[in-house]
């Protein structure tokens, strides 16, 4: 990717972490969903990154609820978003994951490249205020990445850490992994890599077509970045200056640049938007996102 290349926008809708509590904005119903994704829509974003929620805001991994979000935001927006469904989750079996890919067939499914330390320490109260493993073996990445071959579904590579951007080639040379690749480099997650402009360039540097030696047409890769937290926004500004693409929404991070917490994801989006505009790049259309992910373009049913 380049500085010439269109900028996915992509919204990280929900998660499955953060409450109402935290952040009233968080949608739990389709109806909700449905209105976050007209808001992240108008301000410029094309893709949706989905944790289902049932309608009290408990995580979901079940077809039906997954089903009726992706509906909803389907009848509210239409062909103007792609949607991206999560796969990462701790102790539900891949078969559950598949079966609510199977009966979706969302466009784009994320997929975690490796296992590792998960966690959240507190500097103030010296502790961590969760910390658990992330298990991703390679037979589960590549079960996972088997369902999505057989359905036509991208998947979205999330790799925490440089040792992840590692292992997709040996899945390209099992032939399990076709080229090109769509990456996202998640930062700031305690246990993976820290959050610096540096790490990202280093991570950047290790896809496989996607560095500044990046390979073209069929081998070059889509390339993005991920920021938790407050320094989502350093990462954004990292991303759009050396030519990849961008995800930001409530799942990720609760606040605006000025500290104040967002109250859509719609605003989060429109920052987005503008410091893409600022840096001197320009938003991609839907259709561009999807050319540039290689995916099909939506047919769209008849009237």
């Amino acid at each position: 990717m380049s500085l010439d290349d269109p900028v996915v926008i992509t919204c990280s809708i929900s998660g499955v972490i953060a409450n109402r509590e935290q952040c009233p904005a968080i949608p739990y119903t389709p109806a909700e969903y449905a209105a976050e994704a007209r808001r992240i829509v108008d301000e410029g974003g094309v893709m949706i990154h989905i944790h289902a929620r049932k309608p009290d805001g408990t995580p979901s991994y079940e077809v039906e609820d997954f089903g009726a979000i992706s509906e909803a935001i389907r009848d509210e927006v239409a062909d103007a978003v792609i949607v991206n469904f999560s796969t990462g989750t701790i102790g539900v079996p891949v078969a559950k994951r598949v079966e609510y890919l199977r009966a979706c067939r969302p466009e784009v499914a994320a997929l975690n490249m490796g296992s590792m330390n998960y966690a959240k320490y507190s500097r103030s109260r010296k502790q961590f205020v969760f910390n658990t493993i992330f298990a991703n073996p390679f037979e589960e990445i590549i079960e996972l990445l088997g369902a999505m071959n057989e359905l036509g579904i991208k998947p979205e590579h999330e790799c925490f850490d440089v040792g992840h951007v590692g292992s997709l080639a040996p899945l390209i040379d099992m032939g399990v992994l076709h080229t090109p690749l769509h990456v996202d480099c998640v930062m700031g997650v305690v246990g993976g890599i820290p959050p610096t402009a540096r790490n990202l360039a280093a991570m950047v540097e290790n896809i496989p077509g996607g560095g500044r030696n990046g390979g073209e047409g069929a081998t070059r890769s889509h390339w993005g970045v991920i920021g938790i937290s407050r320094d989502q926004w350093m990462l954004v500004a990292a991303a759009l200056t050396l030519g990849g693409s961008i995800r930001v929404g409530l799942e990720d991070n609760l606040y605006l640049p000025s500290g104040e917490m967002a109250r859509s994801n719609g605003e989060l989006i429109a920052k987005a938007r503008q410091m893409t505009e600022d840096i001197g790049r320009r938003p991609a259309s839907v259709a561009e996102a999807r050319d540039m992910l290689s995916i099909a373009q939506r047919e769209r049913s008849a009237a």
